[in-house]
């Protein structure tokens, strides 16, 4: 009996998945495995050889933690007010940016875009000691004459936290500012030619020739803008210390002292960790239903 050979259109499947195995394996042993033990270990109480099974015990405690509610609302406050800001900010800087007759676009663009390469530790070191009760920021208004004393704003809970939209707003501003200029530097000048033929002023053609050509990268970026902000960490640790009182403390910065100070509990830091995956998972499928029509 003859075998069955392989068609051309098989072949080609086969030879797409021998190449895809190996990347497709590291996904699953990088990926899903720690997912799967980390859901095991939300089961658990403790840490290391004081761990003990305990059930939905963990997800239950959560409902029930006063701290996480407030580290939630943190958290959620830096993504509506933040996330827009620096992605309305960053299409703004870029469509000035990609003006043919703008002299020196380079340099701006790269000040722009700098920021986003400076260590995370350092800049937040430079925001703690610009926004110091003696630093330059309450120097410059007092000398405007906008403020009659020195404000704290690292030890007052609404301060604390616009400090921590300004600092993630300067930082991540320029590298989402280089996406929409990509797409810009996209888009034929033969759309916009026949925009205005058509009567569109500079307002219409924004809103009816540059994004939605663009949609496709605002999605892009308002997905990687908000799994980044739920998973904000550094900012929290090193810009505020998560004070006053914990009351500009992130979700992930919760997670790590839960984990690893104090009375470890990684079962708990676990179950943590669960809901900023469903977190991220929820919002990014939202947001791919309103903005994908494809």
């Amino acid at each position: 009996m003859k075998s069955k050979k392989l068609t051309v259109s098989q072949k080609q499947s086969l030879t797409g998945w021998v190449f895809l195995s190996v990347a497709a394996l590291l996904i699953i042993w990088m990926s899903f495995y720690p997912m799967i033990q980390g859901f095991w270990l939300s089961l658990h109480s403790g840490a290391g050889a004081r761990m003990a099974f305990a059930g939905f015990t963990n997800y239950r405690r959560l409902l029930e933690d006063p701290q996480f509610r407030r580290v939630l609302m943190n958290t959620f406050l830096y993504l509506a007010v933040q996330v827009p800001v620096m992605l309305t900010l960053a299409l703004t800087l870029a469509a000035m940016l990609n003006s043919p007759t703008l002299k020196f676009r380079g340099f701006f663009r790269t000040c722009i875009f700098l920021p986003c390469t400076t260590a995370l530790v350092a800049y937040a070191v430079i925001f703690r000691s610009l926004f110091s009760t003696h630093g330059y920021i309450n120097t410059v208004l007092m000398n405007l004459g906008l403020i009659s004393e020195q404000f704290n704003w690292l030890g007052t809970a609404w301060s604390a936290r616009l400090v921590i939209i300004l600092g993630l707003t300067w930082r991540w501003t320029g590298f989402n500012m280089i996406f929409y200029l990509a797409g810009l530097q996209n888009i034929e000048k033969s759309i916009y030619d026949a925009a205005k033929i058509d009567g569109a002023n500079a307002f219409q053609a924004l809103f009816r020739v540059t994004l939605p050509i663009l949609k496709p990268i605002v999605l892009l970026t308002a997905i990687m803008s908000t799994n980044g902000t739920l998973q904000m960490f550094d900012e929290s640790v090193n810009l505020t210390g998560g004070g006053p009182a914990r009351m500009s403390m992130s979700i992930a910065h919760y997670i790590f002292n839960v984990g690893f100070q104090g009375t470890a509990n990684f079962g708990y830091a676990a179950t943590l960790s669960y809901v900023v995956l469903v977190l991220v998972a929820t919002l990014a499928f939202i947001q791919l239903k309103v903005a994908d029509r494809r």
